[in-house]
This record gives C-alpha cells, sequence and structure tokens, in this order.
C-alpha cells in the first residue's frame, strides 16, 4: 500500500479546456489570461491550455498564454489523429495530451474501429509527437470502462513508443473510490509511465475517486476551479488540495490562500456562481447557527474545526437563525455592541426565528439591531 509519505501530487488543472467545455460557459482572453495567471500566483504545477484542433483563434489565445512565459508547465489536448497533431506545431507548449477511446464501447460504436488499431495509433502518433519535440501524455478515454487488460496493453505500448504518462479517465463519472485504487495498483505494476486521474463527478466522487488514485500510486491529477466541467464537473481543484493534505498530510506547494480569490476570477469569468455550501471556497463553509455547534466552537473551536479557515484567509463566522442558541444571541449581540439583558433573551431569540422562518434568510446587522430596539423600545413604552 502507498503511504501518506510516498504520496507526490502534481495538479494538472483543465481550466481552460475542459471547465470551458461546461454548457454556456466560454472564456474570452483576457479572461483566460486572468486565470492563468492566478493559477500560476498560487503555485499551480501545469495548466491545459485548449484544444488547437478548435480554430485559428484557440491557437492564437493558447499562444497568447504561452508568450506569458508563466512557471507552470503548459499542454494542449488532441484526438489521436495526425491533423490534430500537426496543429500543436509551434504552439510553444511542452506537452501534448493525445486522447483516444480505450473502452470497448467507444472503441467499436464511436470509431468504429478495432483494439488493435487503437494500439497502432498509438504507436504511431506518440513518435510523431516526439519528433516535434513535444512530451506526450496519452488520454485514455472512457479508461474506466475499459479492460484492464486491454489498459496495461495501451499504457505498454505509449510507454514504449515514448510517451511519459498516461491519463486514465473516468469519462463518464462511473467509479467509486475502491474500483479507482484497484484499477490504479494494477496498472502501476510493472510500469514505470506516469499515471494521472481525470475524475468526473457525476454520481459526486471526483475528489474522493482522485484522492483513491492518489493513494494507489498515481502522480498527476487533472482538476478545474469550482469544479467547472461537462455535465456535473470535473474533481474541483481546491477540493483535491485541501481533502489531500487533510487526510494525507500532503503538501503539494499551491498556496492555499490563493484559493478563494482563483474561485472568485474563475466563477466571474464562467457566470457560475459558487453554491452557499461548496465545499472550502462557499460563502456559508465556515458560517455556524446551530446552537450546539456555537456553544461548543466558542469554548474552543477544535470542538468543531478539522479544516482551520484561516489556512485558506477565511474565518468563522457566526449568524443567528432558528437554531440558535442563548449564547450565539449573547455572542452576536455584544459584537454589535448591543447589550441584552438575560431576561430579556428567550424574547428575542424568538423575534429571531420569526425573522427567519418569515423570511428564509440570515438576518443582518441592521435586522438584528432593529429587533433589538423594537424589543426595548417597546419594553420603554
Amino acid at each position: 500500500m502507498t503511504t501518506s509519505s510516498q504520496i507526490e501530487l502534481i495538479i494538472d488543472d483543465t481550466t481552460l479546456r475542459d471547465g470551458e467545455q461546461t454548457a454556456g460557459v466560454a472564456f474570452s482572453l483576457d479572461e483566460k489570461i486572468a486565470i492563468a495567471e492566478a493559477l500560476d500566483m498560487a503555485g499551480v504545477h501545469e495548466i491545459e491550455l485548449g484544444i488547437p484542433a478548435m480554430g485559428e483563434a484557440e491557437r492564437e489565445e493558447i499562444k497568447a498564454i504561452v508568450d506569458l512565459y508563466l512557471g507552470m508547465d503548459t499542454l494542449v489536448w488532441c484526438r489521436m489523429s495526425d491533423a490534430d497533431l500537426m496543429l500543436c506545431d509551434n504552439l510553444g507548449v511542452g506537452m501534448v495530451d493525445l486522447s483516444i477511446p480505450v473502452s470497448e464501447q467507444q472503441i467499436c460504436y464511436k470509431l468504429g474501429k478495432s483494439k488493435s488499431w487503437v494500439l497502432q495509433q498509438i504507436d504511431r502518433l506518440v513518435r510523431m509527437a516526439i519528433d516535434m519535440g513535444l512530451s506526450v501524455c496519452i488520454g485514455g478515454e472512457d479508461s474506466s470502462r475499459a479492460d484492464i487488460d486491454f489498459l496495461k496493453s495501451v499504457i505498454e505500448t505509449a510507454e514504449m513508443a515514448g510517451a511519459s504518462r498516461f491519463r486514465f479517465a473516468d469519462t463518464l463519472g462511473v467509479m467509486d473510490p475502491f474500483s479507482v485504487y484497484d484499477a490504479f495498483k494494477t496498472l502501476k505494476e510493472g510500469s514505470n509511465i506516469d499515471l494521472e486521474m481525470h475524475a468526473h463527478d457525476d454520481l459526486g466522487l471526483a475528489t474522493a475517486n482522485t484522492l483513491a488514485a492518489l493513494r494507489a500510486g498515481a502522480k498527476h491529477v487533472n482538476t478545474t476551479v469550482n469544479g467547472l466541467g461537462e455535465r456535473a464537473g470535473n474533481a474541483a481543484m481546491e477540493e483535491v488540495i485541501l481533502a489531500a493534505r487533510q487526510q494525507y498530510g500532503v503538501d503539494c506547494g499551491v498556496n492555499l490562500k490563493a484559493l478563494p480569490m482563483l474561485s472568485a476570477i474563475v466563477a466571474e469569468a464562467s457566470g457560475r456562481i459558487i453554491p452557499w455550501q461548496k465545499s472550502i471556497v462557499g460563502d456559508g463553509v465556515f458560517t455556524h447557527e446551530a446552537g450546539t455547534h456555537v456553544d461548543g466552537l466558542l469554548k474552543n473551536v477544535q470542538n468543531y474545526q478539522v479544516l482551520d479557515p484561516a489556512d485558506i484567509g477565511r474565518s468563522h463566522q457566526v449568524v443567528l437563525g432558528k437554531h440558535s442558541g442563548r449564547h450565539a444571541l449573547r455572542y452576536t449581540y455584544e459584537t454589535l455592541g448591543l447589550p441584552i439583558d438575560e431576561a430579556d433573551e428567550p424574547m428575542l431569540l424568538e423575534a429571531v426565528r420569526r425573522y427567519v422562518t418569515m423570511n428564509k434568510k440570515t438576518p443582518d446587522s441592521y435586522e438584528l439591531e432593529r429587533l433589538h430596539n423594537a424589543l426595548y423600545n417597546a419594553q420603554v413604552a
């Protein structure tokens, strides 16, 4: 079994490629540059810049980002074809991901070809790409539904031809962490090629599946900021980084405090609002209302903290709502400089609960002051 100390995590972020494949998302060049620069400033290791076959405009944008001379390694995505590969010439990127279906389903019913044809294409195109001065990652589309013995043949062929990486794509997001772990352990045996996990979130398991691949020996992982991507999206970069740190003690070198700003930049550019309860970067992640939780948090933060919000430049927030108790009420009003008599706490708490039930939101400082004034003005009258 791979131990935590043996896990190496290299983020290969594909926000600009697979993230932009989210239905309705389209980045301008300025937005792509802003995202790329934010990824670079955060210390992300690799960036997948796009798809050269999309057209001249796409290729010019890829070159424009390459010309920024960022610290990240760069790669582009291509189908396993001569025409696609030729479009990578003179882009300035260091690596190409040559993608080809590897499941029986897609080989037969998408390509209309055979397994032997797939292996021949891999051998030929890898050698061609290397002759062009490119490093090669083989993208195994639909790896999760492929025969494991055929995947071993794909990897062997790719490695013999000179490829340095194999991307295992759970294209439809159908796997669970146990099957991912078993598959990567099997593929790792007898091969020196680097393995990369590309997880989709159709069953809500993309981050868990990515961690399982890391534990089984994967070195590279595909991620997108905020989990953008086709259908339910890809493994979210912020989740993978924090989960690997929390579960395995892995520090991949990415600046955690840069994650909230990076998330905001991508949310703005994509037009996709970050859900309030989105892990790591959602507004509500460190927000507490329930009385027992707030009481425990105020007594000792470790009672209800595993992830320290300060690590990513955030902080805990206590709000009042239907499930708040007296400790939260007193603490909140003290921070506002509004004293409460102990005997008045039940009435004020009931007023807060009525407000939340009617308005479906927590009261802000203005509303809290108004409720406070209403209570004490009524007593004076």
